[in-house]
């Protein structure tokens, strides 16, 4: 998107910054007594969900590309840890020979059984068809099926995935215990996190569903869940229900009360004017000039690179204290203000693409954060060696999870570039990740520059945004308001590399 070694961070600005809690949710579900031929549900992903799959790390996702038929496909997003295996447990019967199929795009990517068969092929650009049998055991009353790829391979697709031969059931019909110890971990103003103790049962408890009164509105494989998409200020009554591979479903726990925490609408949270400043060369600017001529209190810091090693440093090459980069710092928040650092851009050692793990990210990360008692953090995700790769996007979005996690109340925002009708396939690709992962990402920021934008940049900003609002309604559930407070916009002031013309009046002039 831009030319310039530093993606000319002096000359951009953002703003409408908002955030408001974001509606987590952990789709693992499992089915009851499978029906005869494909046996498996949801074998094309077309429902738009991963439910009944389950995917290690939460690196599973629905997209709408590339796919092998229909409108949806699985991605895989494997990293150097984690291949990415998704699997769905269902009934089966003893002693018969089932057939499992499946299409396939990939470098390394596996079709199996656990604890059985299983087959694989390399073929990176173009769906391949993977085909195995297996005869279940004498006693054997389920049988989990799993795709996955391999370490630090890239992401795969998985599209209609068959398993051929009659449904289990059968001689179960014992249901589970009932779940005990029902209770709430945690909650947002959108949100409420619950954990409960197993269940038991004759054979096992293959899933867990939840109930927000009479309505069940999650199904999880393990013992605790995010229940999303809720108001704010309001009291939600939830319980808890075993089952098993045969469909067989226990009483209900305990139940749980919770109100939810104020202030879930768009218009509450993180909402600050955070232009761009570099110090690492040129002519910056006195900030606290500019702090008193504007009345800008917060600004972002382009950009923190790789030192080397996993090791954060501004602009990969002057340390994080005790440079001139603290010294701005410091004379912002005298003057009453503060800073976001930047991490990434479009050029450049970043640490996204050249930490080894989520972990190792997550790492560096913290370290910034310490170093600065920070409040917030963006990850500036461009160029094909991170925005385009998206073992990487999930990377950056699980240590995202894991610092938000560690550090209450950090605000964490991801800024990606954009077309004029709202995001490209890896921007959306990017949006899908951080629900699947429930990277709770406080702000999706879009640059709306060398995009396209010709002589309306007033209008194609416009529309860029309306496109992302509504990608996130669709991907999180939210109303508009909801949505709004979830988005960010960089642009950039003057002639972009496509000679866009981005002046003030064009802002002044117009209705926002």
């Amino acid at each position: 998107m831009r030319s310039t070694p530093l993606g000319r961070p002096w000359r951009r600005f953002l703003a409408l910054v908002g955030t408001a809690g974001l509606a987590l949710a952990g789709a693992v579900a499992l089915p009851g007594t499978a029906q005869a031929a494909n046996i498996l549900a949801n074998p094309g992903f077309e429902s738009g969900s991963l439910s009944p799959w389950s995917c290690t790390g939460n690196l599973g996702s629905v997209v709408s590309s590339p796919v092998h038929s229909g409108s949806k496909a699985l991605t895989g997003a494997v990293s150097s840890s984690d291949i990415a295996q998704c699997s769905q447990t269902v009934s089966v019967q003893p002693n018969t020979t089932y057939a499992l199929t499946g299409w396939v795009r990939g470098s390394y990517v596996y079709l199996g059984v656990d604890g059985g068969a299983s087959t694989w092929t390399t073929s990176p650009s173009a769906y391949s068809r993977l085909s195995v049998s297996f005869t279940t055991g004498a006693s054997q009353t389920s049988a989990t099926i799993y795709v996955h790829g391999w370490y630090a391979q890239g992401a795969y697709q998985a599209d209609d995935v068959s398993l051929d031969g009659p449904g289990g059931g059968g001689s179960d019909t014992q249901a589970p215990t009932a779940p005990g110890g029902l209770t709430s971990t945690g909650k947002t103003s959108s949100s409420v996190s619950l954990s409960w103790n197993p269940a038991t049962d004759n054979v096992g408890v293959t899933a867990y569903d939840v109930y927000s009164g009479s309505s069940k509105v999650l199904t999880v494989s393990g013992t605790s869940a995010t229940v999303g998409g809720l108001s704010a200020s309001t009291a939600y009554s939830f319980t808890v229900r075993a089952r098993d591979a045969a469909g067989n479903t226990s009483g209900a726990s305990n139940s749980v009360s919770v109100t939810t925490s104020a202030g879930g609408g768009g218009g509450t949270g993180f909402k600050q004017a955070a232009p761009y400043l570099f110090e690492g060369w040129g002519d910056p600017p006195n900030v606290t000039t500019v702090m008193n001529a504007t009345g800008v209190k917060w600004f972002t810091m382009a950009f923190v690179l790789d030192g080397g090693g996993c090791n954060p440093m501004w602009d990969g090459n002057r340390p994080l204290t005790g440079g001139v980069d603290q010294s701005v710092i410091n004379q912002v928040r005298s003057a009453g203000g503060d800073v976001v650092p930047s991490f990434g851009g479009w050029q450049g050692s970043k640490l996204g693409a050249n930490c080894s793990s989520a972990g190792a990210l997550a790492g560096a990360l913290q370290k910034v954060i310490d170093a600065y008692s920070l409040k917030a953090i963006d990850m500036d995700i461009e160029n094909s060696d991170e925005f385009e790769n998206e073992a990487v996007q999930a990377r950056i979005l699980t240590a995202l999870k894991t610092v938000k996690s560690n550090n209450p109340g950090l605000k964490t925002i991801v800024t990606f570039g954009t077309s004029t009708t709202g995001p490209t396939y890896y921007g959306n690709r990017l949006i899908e990740q951080a629900k699947s992962l429930g990277a709770d990402i406080d702000v999706f920021t879009i640059m709306p520059f060398d995009f396209g934008g010709g002589s309306d940049m007033y209008g194609n900003t416009v529309n860029a945004t309306e496109g992302l609002k509504n990608k996130l309604k669709s991907t999180f559930g939210w109303d508009d308001a909801t949505a709004y407070g979830h988005i960010g916009i960089s642009g950039m002031n003057g002639l972009s590399d496509q000679q866009e013309n981005t002046t003030p009046a064009i802002w002044t002039l117009k209705p926002v």
